[in-house]
């Protein structure tokens, strides 16, 4: 008797695992299915959109593109829109030329649209203490020539960068051996 109770027990089990790999391929295949759907739903009238010096792809949401472009930090991408008055959701390559030229002048004056100073990147500045957001060329332009101020007075940091070590407190015995020869040599014999 016991043998007959554990063949059916088995079958049961088969049974189970059949149904459950049947509708294992069925979910899959619909998440292929809106996967697809929603690639072709995606229509943008620009494949390829020009913003403060970026060239983003016109299939992103606005906030997303603006992430590309450097000095938007996450939080700065989310506040730009709503200063432009534009929905965020909104796909980049549908915007008008107009909304392009507004969201630039929002990324390079955000203070003017009422975005507050603590979302901007170079606040008080060293050489005339006003706050500034740079975005693009002017911020890697800046940042460039803050290090060669640093190298110029001969700071601790300014050091650092001549001779390509870290320079906010890192050690150093084990990381930043690149470029430099590594262990220890044995004597020879």
């Amino acid at each position: 008797m016991g043998g007959k109770e554990g063949r059916v027990r088995d079958e049961k089990k088969l049974e189970e695992k059949k149904l459950w790999e049947e509708e294992k391929k069925r979910l899959e295949e619909l998440r292929k299915q809106a996967k697809e759907e929603l690639k072709k739903e995606i229509k943008v009238e620009r494949g390829l959109v020009r913003v403060c010096e970026t060239t983003l792809d016109g299939k992103l949401k606005l906030r997303h593109a603006l992430l590309r472009v450097k000095g938007i930090s996450h939080a700065l991408a989310a506040a730009i829109p709503y200063a432009a008055g534009i929905n965020p959701e909104e796909r980049i390559g549908n915007l008008t030329d107009e909304q392009l030229e507004l969201i630039e002048d929002v990324a390079r004056n955000p203070l003017k649209y009422g975005i507050p100073e603590f979302l901007l990147n170079r606040r008080r500045d060293p050489y005339d203490g006003k706050t500034y957001h740079l975005i693009a060329s002017d911020l890697t332009i800046t940042v460039k020539q803050d290090i060669e101020r640093l190298k110029k007075i001969r700071c601790y940091r300014g050091i650092r960068h001549e001779l390509g070590l870290p320079v906010r407190g890192q050690r150093t015995r084990s990381t930043f051996r690149k470029g430099k020869t590594v262990g220890v040599q044995r004597r020879k014999k």
